[in-house]
């Protein structure tokens, strides 16, 4: 996997220690990025020492223990609990997944939590994703036909077709697949990114859709698509075990196709 890059912030310092309750003896060490724009001080590594008996085993149990009993002024995202949401999706002990879904004991005895990387911060583990979702937008992910629904019936699919988007249509756009691309990293701009292509290819090989002409020629670009580098890291950190890289191949196939 390609190096950790941080947020788009300077480096962080050394922040405060909170040490473990008196008497703890199973005691697990968190090292989170702190960041506040508001208050013009630089980004720092605060520490808390949690007593792990007295606390869940995923990393969101000792996030939200530490916001409620520690320090009330941690910011960070979270809402199912379940890995469906996508809220809580953050950098964990050096890769990119969902902090509800990943236990703190398979990391080890220190947890270094940061925001998904290379992103501007909003504070904390907090990032600004304005771009990511508009570029999701930008692949209109709704179904487009231009004939008429049958009077009687849904629009029907065979088996085989419905198998074809169930895999891109798992995809709760957490955006640790394209946080971890080094493509996305440097072309954010132009570059849609493994999630907003893997979205773009749910509707290419969806049966019912009749667009499948102008959304090639809406990725017909040297960078919308053809930045991908084939490096695997969406694949390799989806929280969800999809596979971006394959459908982004299977679009680029589709691309191909069309042309002769």
């Amino acid at each position: 996997m390609a190096e950790f890059r941080l947020p788009k912030n300077s480096r962080p310092t050394e922040g405060k220690h909170y040490p473990a309750p008196e008497g703890a003896t199973n005691v697990r060490r968190f090292v989170v990025y702190r960041y506040d724009p508001d208050a013009e001080q630089p980004p720092r590594m605060d520490t808390y020492d949690i007593d792990a008996d007295n606390c869940g085993p995923m990393v969101l149990d000792a996030l939200i223990k530490i916001k409620n009993e520690i320090d009330p002024s941690l910011t960070f995202r979270r809402s199912c609990r379940e890995g469906i949401c996508g809220s809580c999706a953050m950098n964990i002990g050096g890769g990119n997944t969902l902090a509800c879904i990943k236990s703190a004991e398979d990391i080890g005895d220190t947890v270094a939590i940061y925001p998904l990387p290379h992103m501007p911060v909003i504070k904390d583990l907090v990032p600004d994703l304005t771009n990511f979702y508009a570029q999701y937008a930008s692949i209109k992910p709704w179904l487009q036909s231009k004939t008429p629904p049958p009077p009687t019936t849904e629009r029907l699919q065979t088996k085989e077709e419905q198998e074809r988007i169930d895999e891109p249509s798992a995809c709760i756009l957490c955006a640790c697949c394209s946080t971890s691309c080094p493509s996305y990293w440097w072309n954010s701009d132009r570059y849609l990114g493994p999630a907003a292509l893997m979205a773009a290819y749910r509707w290419l090989v969806d049966s019912r859709d009749d667009a499948t002409g102008e959304r090639l020629d809406e990725l017909e670009d040297p960078f919308k698509l053809y930045r991908c580098h084939t490096i695997m890291n969406c694949t390799q950190t989806c929280p969800k075990g999809l596979n971006p890289a394959k459908a982004i191949a299977e679009t680029k196939k589709l691309m191909a196709k069309r042309r002769h």
